[in-house]
C-alpha cells in the first residue's frame, strides 16, 4: 500500500469535516434556528395587484367597462362585504357596489348600481360585516391591516383589457 495515496485521504476527510462543519455554523449564524415559516402577520410586500394582509387580500386587475367587477380572488378571515367606490379625487368615493362574501378564498362578481366608464379610476375594499349580513356603510367598516391601511385595491376600467370579460 502506498503511503501518500493514505494521506490523501485522510487529508480529504479533514477538508470534508471542516467544509461540513462551516456549512453548518453558517446556517445556524443565518437562520438563527428559527423555523422557515412565515407567522400569521407575516406578509409581502403589495407592490402588485394584490393587498395581502395574511388572512385578508383582494387581487382584482383591470376591468371591461360595465355593470359587474369580477374580483380575482377575495380571502377574508371572517365573512364580510366587498365594495366598489367610484374615484373621488384620487380617493374612494360614491359606494357603487357591494358583494358578501364568505370566510375563505373565492372570486367575486360585484353588479353595480353605476356602470364604470372607459379610462375610470375605481376602488375594490374589503369590508366586515355587523352580524346581520345587511351592508350598511356606517356599520360594516372597511378591514385595515397590521398598519391600519385599509385593505383595498385601485382597478381601471379600460375597453383594451379584453372582450373576454365583458360583463
Amino acid at each position: 500500500m502506498n503511503p501518500n495515496t493514505s494521506g490523501i485521504k485522510t487529508w480529504q476527510w479533514v477538508v470534508t469535516a471542516i467544509v461540513v462543519i462551516a456549512l453548518i455554523v453558517l446556517g445556524f449564524v443565518m437562520f438563527g434556528g428559527k423555523s422557515s415559516t412565515p407567522s400569521r402577520d407575516e406578509g409581502t410586500p403589495t407592490g402588485d395587484m394584490s393587498a395581502n394582509t395574511g388572512a385578508n387580500r383582494i387581487i382584482v386587475g383591470d376591468q371591461y367597462p360595465g355593470n359587474v367587477v369580477f374580483i380575482s380572488s377575495v380571502q377574508v378571515e371572517k365573512a364580510g362585504w366587498v365594495v366598489i367606490h367610484a374615484d373621488n379625487a384620487g380617493q374612494p368615493g360614491k359606494i357603487i357596489g357591494q358583494a358578501w362574501v364568505d370566510a375563505g378564498i373565492s372570486p367575486v362578481k360585484v353588479t353595480l348600481t353605476t356602470s364604470t366608464v372607459e379610462k375610470g379610476t375605481y376602488y375594490a375594499m374589503l369590508h366586515s360585516d355587523d352580524g346581520d349580513k345587511k351592508f350598511d356603510v356606517t356599520k360594516d367598516l372597511p378591514l385595515k391591516d397590521a398598519s391600519g391601511n385599509i385593505i383595498m385595491r385601485i382597478f381601471h376600467a379600460s375597453s383594451a383589457v379584453g372582450a373576454s370579460i365583458k360583463g
